[in-house]
């Protein structure tokens, strides 16, 4: 689960290790975003984004949800929620979030991937501010949210 806004290459090397993983896997795109105010991007221009960015993993979906996490996953199906990690304050976040879910649905394990070192940096928040002031996004998103980050924000 998350909120993509945008996609970025962080996000896909977590996708697509995760589909090694699992017979399928379902892109939760965070519909109404509850910690990150607005997005710039509608739950619709996301999934969009994701299923362009993972159109070559053939086990990989992204869907809009705006329910609690567990209860998306319970009604996929779920046993598990795979997340990314990169840094102490994630995992920090994590544990609480991983100890409520656990609460709520004792069922549906919680996974995490550490960050590849090379994505450990990557933020949507710094790509989207990186692209408002012009500067280079192109190794950090794919070619496709390069563009329309581009269009949106106007530069």
């Amino acid at each position: 689960p998350g909120t993509y806004d945008p996609v970025t290459f962080g996000h896909l090397d977590i996708i697509s290790r995760a589909s090694a993983m699992y017979d399928q896997v379902i892109v939760a795109v965070v519909n109404i975003p509850w910690r990150k105010g607005a997005t710039l991007f509608s739950s619709e221009e996301r999934v969009a984004l994701l299923e362009e960015a993972t159109r070559d993993l053939s086990n990989v979906t992204a869907e809009p949800f705006s329910t609690l996490v567990v209860e998306f996953a319970h009604a996929r199906g779920a046993m598990a929620i795979v997340k990314g990690l990169r840094a102490i304050s994630d995992f920090e976040y994590e544990l609480e979030m991983n100890q409520l879910n656990r609460r709520q649905a004792p069922d549906v394990e919680s996974v995490y991937l550490m960050a590849s070192p090379k994505y450990s940096f990557v933020r949507s928040s710094g790509v989207k501010e990186l692209a408002t002031f012009g500067g280079d996004i192109d190794d950090l998103v794919p070619e496709h949210v390069a563009s329309a980050l581009k269009e949106r924000i106007g530069r």
